[in-house]
């Protein structure tokens, strides 16, 4: 740790230098700014390759005989203006790993270039350094000149305990302004020293990053370094899943960036991915390491691969990583069978407890065949649910499988759910409990799903589905009344992330960044013939937009718009997720908010066949009351407006349509004990009622972190 302490005497010079020098220091870098579209290789050049050798370890201590993860890793990175980055990985180990653990090269630790509106360093954002966001966060300082003249320039974030900046010292060229050096820590969750150096190439005039350091161990929380983890939901909220087998203490990654070729012919072939691998990448010899290795292994580094195959060997840890991230997408695994977690317990108002399993084969049982299924029994309707099926994967690459699956069992009734977009996992589900109207079906269906591009999702089913009611209603259909009836339906559906970046492997596409907005889009089309009884067509779209500030605040925004013609019954009509129970008193009403549902709005008080819905949600930043305790307030604003065309066709039932347009707004206060928090939202607007009691909603929240 000796360049740690001797960084940390420089900084402590460089900040007791006179504050005369802040006004200069500002120009120097504001010029650096302007300069920027001259000096970032990304602006200058129009495309350009290169070779990194990664070298990555985790020890417990700087003085044990081995370490407790240890990595290589060489790639052929090439940046293009139509591509942008691609990263093609031509050789890796990792220690002790038999199997390849993709995952561990989806982790992003930073990011590329310091000339970015943001950095991010282990998916946290900061202000960029070089940007106009950084004259507004950091405070400047010219600390000396370098002997070739450069400019010595240290910096720090000017309120650190709202706004988390970088703290360190960069030099800049005397003539151009640009980029040569660069040093960073951060004090924070973890403790984080990042050194940049960078090279000239005389041809191309401009400096490239040649060599970096990242010297990483434990900060101010019990914060665990994840490469293997996924993401789980637990109600209304999404946690890391932080797993690196034990609590690590050191991490220190070196990366040495050389053979650059700019504005050359490309022969790399361009691909949609921001992450590929060579065939046989996990397989490389001696000779292929000692060829781009800077420096020999250590006695250190040689000795940690037998040690850690022992230790990953005797504690299953293959295993377990894999049970891991099937965990954080919903599953448990056992052998050849992944358990699906979200049937096992529910409750609803027609239900009442319901207790269920179920789950899909896995890679275990056969790569490019499945079969899943799940049975499910209900105590108050009395009544057992199930489904069967199983699917062939067509094409790997573009994850396109052909399934069929039959299922009985109940649904809401004017539920709208997009294809691509059902494999949401959430341990709890809070809206369920509430729901009062459903239908019986039994349902036969055709699905092919193929990942059109890296971030377009798309689905195609075809469906035949016998409806029976449970609830009094019957519809009008051109005369005839009609209770029970038969759907036979064709759906497309899609999902774009336009901002997402993905890594390939041979059977699988993991993500890199995941980053908004997020669109979804989906139409079916119901026939009459084939065994249907009805011809309708419905149509939606959605749009989700998350924008996270520098000060930990965060801003959602989600649009949605739904339209259908045609012959519609109710159950297949547009509702705004309302989750108010139909009941007297504000106690009486008293249960779990949902995540994007109107808490004022009654079950079965509106239905539409064209509706519009907004949300808008804004996150202040934690209130920092103590180690483990910080809650965090969210204020919300929703509003609906519809319309539907034949009311008169839907018999014994009454509801309103939404033409005047439907207003509530809140707020929420999350995680105050356990998890748990609290919600008050209010109606108003054209829709508001008699009595004050009736338009308020207050619930509980219900927000885990493990």
């Amino acid at each position: 740790m000796a360049k740690f302490f001797s960084f940390m005497f420089f900084l402590l010079s460089a900040f007791s230098y006179s504050q005369t020098s802040s006004s200069s220091a500002s120009e120097i870098v504001s010029q650096a700014i302007v300069n920027r579209t001259l000096n970032d290789p990304r602006e200058v050049l129009d495309n350009y390759t290169y070779r990194a050798y990664e070298k990555t370890v985790i020890t417990d201590s700087l003085n044990g005989s081995t370490h407790s993860f240890f990595s290589e890793k060489v790639s052929k990175f090439q940046y293009t203006d139509e591509d942008r980055f691609t990263e093609k990985i031509i050789g890796y180990q990792l220690a002790g790993f038999e199997k390849p653990r993709y995952e561990v090269f989806a982790v992003n630790v930073q990011s590329r270039s310091f000339y970015d509106h943001y950095f991010v360093i282990f998916n946290t954002k900061y202000a960029g350094i070089l940007s106009k966001r950084g004259l507004d966060n950091y405070n400047y300082q010219v600390v000396s000149t370098t002997e070739e003249g450069d400019y010595l320039i240290a910096f720090s974030p000017k309120k650190p305990k709202r706004v988390p900046g970088l703290t360190g010292q960069m030099v800049l060229d005397k003539k151009t302004y640009a980029l040569k050096d660069i040093n960073v820590i951060i004090y924070d969750k973890l403790n984080i020293q990042l050194n940049q150096r960078y090279t000239y190439l005389k041809d191309a005039r401009v400096y490239v990053p040649s060599n970096r350091e990242l010297f990483l161990d434990k900060g101010s929380d019990n914060r665990k370094l994840s490469f293997f983890g996924g993401r789980i939901s637990i109600g209304t909220i999404e946690t890391e899943v932080l797993e690196d087998m034990v609590n690590r203490k050191f991490l220190i990654s070196t990366t040495e960036m050389t053979g650059y070729k700019v504005n050359q012919v490309i022969n790399i072939p361009s691909t949609n991915y921001a992450i590929t691998f060579e065939p046989e990448a996990n397989n490389k010899n001696e000779t292929f390491w000692r060829s781009y290795r800077v420096d020999s292994l250590s006695n250190k580094d040689v000795r940690s691969f037998s040690e850690l195959e022992k230790i990953v060997n005797a504690e299953n840890i293959e295993r377990r990583l894999g049970t891991i991230n099937n965990f954080s997408i919903g599953y448990f695994s056992v052998e050849a069978f992944d358990f699906d977690l979200t049937y096992p317990v529910k409750f609803n108002n027609y239900e009442g407890l319901r207790l269920g399993l179920g789950g899909v084969t896995n890679a275990a049982f056969s790569e490019r065949f499945r079969v899943e299924g799940y049975g499910a029994y209900g105590f108050k309707d009395k009544n057992f649910k199930y489904g069967l099926g199983g699917g062939y994967l067509l094409h790997p690459d573009t994850g396109m499988w052909l399934s069929g699956t039959f299922n009985s069992d109940i649904e809401e009734v004017g539920n709208f759910s997009y294809l691509t977009d059902r494999r949401v996992y959430s341990l709890f589900e809070p809206r369920l409990v509430n729901i009062t109207q459903f239908y019986k079906h039994r349902t036969s269906r055709v699905n092919l799903e193929y990942r059109l591009t890296p971030r377009m999702l798309t689905e195609f089913q075809i469906s035949n589905r016998r409806i029976d009611q449970v609830n009094p209603y019957r519809y009008n259909h051109n005369g005839t009344i009609i209770r029970n009836y038969d759907v036979t339906e064709a759906t497309a559906a899609f999902r774009w992330s336009p901002s997402n970046k993905y890594l390939k492997t041979e059977s699988d596409v993991l993500p890199v960044y995941e980053g908004y907005p997020i669109f979804s889009g989906q139409i079916s089309q119901a026939v009459r013939g084939l065994g249907g009884d009805l011809s309708f067509t419905r149509l939606g779209a959605k749009a989700y937009y998350r924008f996270d500030r520098l000060n930990k605040s965060a801003t959602e925004f989600l649009v949605e718009g739904n339209i259908g013609f045609g012959d519609i019954p109710l159950t297949h009509l547009f509702h705004a997720y309302p989750n108010a129970p139909t009941k007297e008193t504000i106690l009486q009403r008293f249960s779990v908010a949902g995540v994007n549902s109107f808490e004022t709005m009654y079950f079965g008080e509106f239905f539409s066949d064209k509706l519009i819905t907004a949300q808008i949600k804004h996150r202040l930043r934690p209130f920092n009351i103590s180690h483990n305790f910080k809650p965090e307030l969210v204020f919300i604003s929703r509003f609906a407006i519809g319309d539907i065309s034949r009311p008169e066709d839907h018999l014994d039932t009454s509801f309103e349509s939404l033409k005047k347009g439907y207003t509530e707004s809140g707020f929420e206060i999350n995680k105050l004990l356990f998890g748990f928090g609290t919600s008050l939202t209010y109606r108003y607007g054209a829709y508001h009622l008699p009595d004050w009691e009736d338009n308020l909603a207050f619930k509980f929240t219900f927000n885990l972190k493990l």
